[in-house]
């Protein structure tokens, strides 16, 4: 496994706060993308990750926000804003030494799930794979035809209204796509051994896309 290392991501005018690690030999790198009021020390978003870099993937996890947008509803929700957030980490690890031929994925939670959706649409074939944990997918409807990446919903069973929405998104997708259902689990997936699932789900969906 990696340490993790600070990294700072330009993107535009602003400096953003990050966490990459790239364990030898890694067959891809995950960027992830956090939902509102989160950040990059988002304890879900990084047990995932922890489980990804054991299974040989690289992982980047960084504000999509500065300190003062993040205290603004408005721009929490901005899913423009925190798309093009998304696209400027990606443009970085492109053109820094030691990522810029690995292969990319999305992992994206809540709000940050549309942003990544969003942000492959745009990258087309760049992004190997995305998965979306408990995504408002609809807030991202518009891009949903032109995702290319194998996408992945893993949602919790007991989270019916996100569910429906991810149920409705799906088909729209025109690219290889799957719905996991985590029974018995709620939005932030609580329940004893419901983010061990999700982490398992996504570990296996990117080891598979992005090899």
């Amino acid at each position: 496994m990696a340490d993790q290392r600070a990294v700072t991501v330009p993107v535009d005018d602003v400096r953003l706060d990050g966490e990459l690690a790239v364990p030898d030999g890694a067959s891809g790198l995950v960027v992830f993308a956090h939902g509102s009021g989160s950040s990059r020390l988002s304890p879900r978003n990084n047990f995932v990750a922890e489980v990804l870099r054991a299974r040989g993937l690289g992982t980047l996890l960084f504000d999509l926000l500065t300190e003062a947008e993040d205290r603004r509803r408005e721009t929490r929700f901005d899913i423009d804003l925190l798309t093009e957030r998304l696209l400027g980490a990606t443009a970085w690890l492109r053109d820094r030494e030691g990522t810029t031929g690995m292969r990319l994925g999305y992992f994206g939670a809540s709000t940050g799930a549309a942003a990544a959706l969003c942000a492959a649409a745009r990258r087309g074939d760049d992004i190997g794979a995305v998965v979306s944990r408990g995504g408002r997918v609809d807030l991202a409807s518009e891009r949903l035809p032109s995702v290319t990446a194998p996408t992945l919903f893993v949602v919790g069973g007991a989270d019916t209204e996100v569910l429906e929405l991810n149920r409705e998104a799906l088909a729209v997708l025109t690219c290889p796509n799957e719905l996991a259902v985590i029974e018995g689990a709620g939005h932030l997936f609580e329940r004893e051994g419901a983010l061990e699932e999700v982490a398992d789900l996504a570990a296996a969906w990117f080891a598979t896309h992005l090899s």
